[in-house]
């Protein structure tokens, strides 16, 4: 009773499934300058992720190894001890600092960043308690099995949902995508854990001896963005594809999304990676870019400054060198226009701040945080 009571919180995404949007909207939609941007921090060394916490401070994870803390306004800044040691390399180091949802009362933080060694690495999420500038009491929550050499695609983008479960992205290791299939293997999937890292029992694959508990969906690439629209109870993921076919998809447990079998992509040589875009008992996305934006951070505006925006995405770009205003109705694509194309800069991650502005961080080894608002 208690599973099928979890599923039937997810039918409300089912009309959003039925009709999937396939048409690209053309990547030449006008840029839109109807705001302001102030640049809040700067010398960042490759930052990932951005989150907040209560207070309206920020926390940073750089991919180089480090989380920093700042405040609200980005005046004071400090790299935080007692960082677990992540693996750094190519694509490889740490993603997110990403606190509880009642963090003001337990001071946890959930960490995603790559673990292991250049010939045995993966995923790995683990809490901590932020203690001053201090991070204690480290647990290791999740790894990621099996373990894969090389650098290339973690995932580690993380949410809460309203039942206090965490949900994250796992990317298929690049040169291991066969395992994005298999429910055997945790590469290439969507997890979601109790926040003390234990299975939910309502899981879509508890109890099957053939798969692993930990997975909600599978069939992914190299999730590098995840949202959840309390407003409409829909978990979103973007997906990094391979040359075309990056997708947004809607995410529903115990589906399988297609990676390698199906996709609107290619290799980046040009060659073909399967004949097929879509087939029988495999999802397909909400939408999809072709060409690639190469999309990276990602976020669901609701009560923000940008009140005419709320509803919509915003997704940070690398390839585009933008950031791509995804106007959202009834869960459909129906505009989009492109942000900051002014800085030709790529962007790794955007969120909303506690006060509904909206901060994006670039990417590259002198990153900066900039904070958006609507033009006075």
């Amino acid at each position: 009773m208690l599973r099928q009571i979890m599923l039937s919180t997810w039918v409300l995404s089912t009309a959003v499934l039925a009709q999937p949007q396939l048409s690209p909207i053309p990547s030449d939609v006008p840029t839109v300058a109807n705001y302001d941007v102030e640049v809040l921090a700067d010398d960042f060394n490759q930052p990932w992720g951005l989150s907040f916490l209560p207070n309206g401070a920020m926390l940073v994870a750089e991919r180089s190894g480090s989380v920093q803390l700042l405040s609200s306004d980005g005046a004071s800044r400090v790299v935080l001890e007692g960082t677990p040691e992540a693996f750094v390399n190519s694509q490889a180091g740490f993603f997110e600092a990403l606190p509880h949802p009642d963090f003001a009362n337990n001071q946890w933080i959930y960490l995603s960043y790559a673990w292991g060694t250049n010939e045995e690495n993966g995923l790995r999420v683990a809490r901590a308690k932020l203690s001053g500038n201090n991070l204690i009491e480290l647990e290791v929550l999740f790894t990621v099995s099996p373990l894969k050499s090389g650098g290339a695609h973690y995932g580690g983008r993380m949410t809460f949902l309203p039942d206090g479960s965490l949900v994250f992205g796992t990317g298929e290791g690049y040169n291991y995508r066969e395992h994005s299939q298999r429910l055997d293997s945790l590469m290439g999937k969507v997890i979601r854990l109790n926040d003390d890292g234990t299975v939910p029992s309502d899981n879509p694959f508890v109890g099957r001896e053939d798969a692993r508990a930990e997975i909600w969906s599978y069939g992914h690439r190299n999730p590098q963005g995840i949202v959840f629209d309390t407003e409409a109870n829909v978990l979103y993921v973007h997906e990094h594809g391979p040359k075309g076919g990056d997708e947004i998809n809607v995410i529903e447990p115990a589906l399988n999304y297609g990676w390698p079998a199906i996709t609107y992509g290619t290799e980046y040589s040009g060659a073909q990676i399967t004949p097929y875009t879509e087939l029988d008992g495999m999802i397909q996305p909400m939408f999809y870019y072709d060409p690639s934006i190469a999309p990276a951070g990602f976020a669901l505006l609701q009560n923000s400054q940008f009140s005419a925006w709320d509803g919509d995405f915003l997704i940070a770009a690398l390839a585009g060198k933008e950031l791509r205003h995804v106007d959202m109705e009834n869960g459909q694509v129906v505009g989009q226009h492109r942000l900051l194309t002014e800085r030709e800069e790529r962007f790794r991650d955007v969120r909303q701040g506690p006060d509904g502005a909206i901060y994006v961080l670039t990417d590259s080894s002198e990153g900066s945080l900039l904070r958006l608002t609507p033009a006075q």
